[in-house]
């Protein structure tokens, strides 16, 4: 039984460095005191935005603001992610959070006075202050927002209610993260296995199903018992979603949302439309999986394990990182340079330690990319490591390149790079083994990329999609409600060759990313998008190559749907989901040669 860790016993080599940030906790208070003064100086700008001179002045210093508060919402983020259960951590986000909003609430009036600026009179600015145009895309892309930007007053309202509309996600997370504990699971031998968020999907991954079924139905035991107080947060959020889309004259959540990256609702609903029509290749997956595994009857716990038998085999951590290297040499020198820094200067926070934020993710910090992990020394955790480089990287890349107002990449490109370095890790991988059963099993963990990414965040999508719809339509999102539409979308994307167990029905309470405001469309976008980025990548095509880099590089300096054109995907279309889909259906075949 592996031992969880507490923080303190952790190495110091497998944590993060957030002395990159501040010395210490004391030097990041003085700097939150210090960012106070923003609100001040800020003020002094209102009514003056309409001189070239004025604005440029007021842009240079919010510069200054974004790169003192990124600093500043990282250290206190990755401090309290390091033990959610620790009050000190969760203080300095809090006592963050209060400072950001006031900041924000100060500069309500820039919006509406870059709005009541002509055309004329901003392209005189552009010309009288050249230095202007740095920020001529930010500032497009805030002014073709203007049916949706309110009044001075109105706006410093919204920014004042952002402490409270963040309310629904942060308790969720304290409930999910710090609150909730599991029974362990029990395998075949009566043995006890430490059951966790970070543990939960290895126990399903793991060939003894017994242990599968006690980790799905004692994992899931405990959602039950809170599914109210789950229904009570997620329909707060929907709530908050419709407050801002209704306050923003928006028609719906949905378009409020896609309105934030300037992408069409077309793609979220041709998303849907084109994994429904390929619906029948999941369909002839799952039956390969059930007579893979010779079951009667394959469950839900079944869907993670593997479909051919496989070694024990861990991986080190040292040896993840040296094929995460080798995977993306084909990138060059200079994309290896940046992954050898992240490695060897604590970027990474590698294992999980009791109280930990559950999961992996990127958080791109200027200073540098932070990334956290939960480890455990499995094929997956090597994938996941690939993975949060690939946001890593595309993050630093970004930074470095662009100026600061155009250095944050929009959510729907996110997805992408991380994918991608997936992509080229599993070709590395399958192109380096000679034995059949090696092969199988990779082929094995790459169809339930497939299957997890293409398939289920889409249906994550669907689902997300249908309770906002719900809502506005004036039905209660009580937990019964949520589970049967929930439960109705397992039976559609599985199909009859599945037995939908009654205990995935709340599933949905269990899943973060249903309070990140209509994210997770964008994994199966990425996940299409990054199949064919790395098909280009992989040709050896010297120029596609640096297409795709160009990408990295890109930032949100154009439209997201112009930056992966620029790459060579053409996401207004739903060509690349379709051939990711024929994809799919090309390494069904194949496993069922290999079987």
């Amino acid at each position: 039984m592996e031992k969880i860790l507490e923080r303190s016993e952790v190495a110091v080599r497998d944590t993060w460095c957030l002395e990159d940030l501040y010395p210490t906790a004391s030097d990041w208070k003085a700097a939150l005191d210090d960012a106070k003064s923003f609100i001040g100086k800020i003020e002094t700008y209102r009514g003056t935005l309409n001189t070239a001179k004025s604005l440029l002045s007021y842009l240079t210093m919010d510069d200054e603001i974004t790169l003192i508060f990124d600093k500043l919402a990282n250290y206190a983020s990755r401090k309290s992610d390091e033990d959610t259960r620790i009050a000190a951590g969760q203080e300095m986000c809090s006592q963050f959070m209060a400072v950001a909003v006031a900041v924000n609430a100060a500069s309500a009036f820039v919006t509406p006075e870059l709005l009541a600026l002509s055309d004329e009179q901003m392209e005189s600015f552009y010309k009288e202050e050249p230095q202007l145009e740095t920020y001529r895309r930010s500032l497009d892309n805030i002014r073709r927002k203007k049916k949706h930007i309110l009044s001075d007053a109105e706006e410093r309202i919204l920014a004042l209610a952002g402490e409270v509309t963040s309310v629904p996600e942060q308790t969720y997370g304290m409930l999910n993260d710090a609150d909730m504990t599991f029974p362990d699971a029990i395998d075949k031998d009566g043995n006890a296995h430490p059951l966790t968020h970070g543990t939960y999907i290895p126990l399903l991954m793991n060939e003894d199903r017994v242990l599968r079924e006690s980790a799905f139905h004692n994992l899931y035991g405990v959602y039950n018992n809170m599914k109210n107080t789950s229904a009570s947060l997620l329909s707060a959020q929907v709530k908050t979603l419709e407050f801002n889309a209704k306050a923003r004259k928006y028609q719906n959540t949905l378009e409020a949302s896609l309105d934030s990256t300037n992408v069409p609702t077309t793609v979220y609903h041709n998303l849907i439309k084109a994994v429904h029509e390929g619906m029948d290749v999941m369909y002839r997956y799952a039956g390969l999986r059930k007579q893979m595994m010779g079951v009667d009857t394959l469950h839900m716990y079944d869907m993670y394990a593997p479909i051919v038998s496989r070694s024990d085999r861990k991986y080190t951590f040292e040896e993840a990182k040296q094929m995460v290297l080798d995977a993306t040499a084909i990138l060059g020198e200079d994309y290896t340079a940046i992954l050898k820094e992240a490695f060897d200067n604590r970027w990474l926070d590698v294992y999980e330690n009791a109280g930990k934020c559950s999961g992996a993710y990127s958080s791109g910090c200027h200073t540098h990319p932070y990334v956290l992990l939960n480890f455990h020394h499995d094929l997956e955790s090597v994938f996941t490591l690939a993975h949060e480089m690939g946001h890593a990287l595309h993050s630093y890349l970004s930074n470095k390149t662009q100026p600061i107002c155009d250095s944050d990449y929009v959510i729907f490109v996110a997805e992408v790079a991380s994918t991608c370095n997936e992509a080229l890790l599993m070709n590395h991988l399958l192109k380096t083994t000679t034995d059949k059963h090696e092969r199988a099993v990779l082929i094995n963990y790459f169809l339930e990329q497939f299957r997890g990414t293409l398939y289920r965040q889409t249906m994550f999508a669907e689902f997300e999609l249908k309770v906002n719809e719900m809502s506005a339509n004036g039905e209660g999102l009580t937990a019964e409600a949520l589970s049967k539409v929930y439960y109705d979308l397992n039976k559609l994307y599985f199909g009859d060759n599945v037995e939908v167990d009654s205990d995935i029905a709340i599933e949905w309470a269990r899943i973060p990313h249903f309070y990140y405001n209509y994210y997770v469309y964008q994994y199966a976008t990425g996940y299409s998008a990054a199949i064919a980025l790395s098909n280009r990548i992989l040709t050896g095509d010297k120029q596609s190559i640096e297409d795709y880099k160009n990408f990295l590089k890109g930032g949100c300096s154009k439209d997201p749907i112009s930056l992966l054109k620029g790459a060579g995907v053409d996401m207004s279309t739903s060509a690349p989901i379709a051939a990711a889909i024929a994809k799919f259906n090309e390494l069904i075949t194949e496993m069922e040669t290999l079987k």
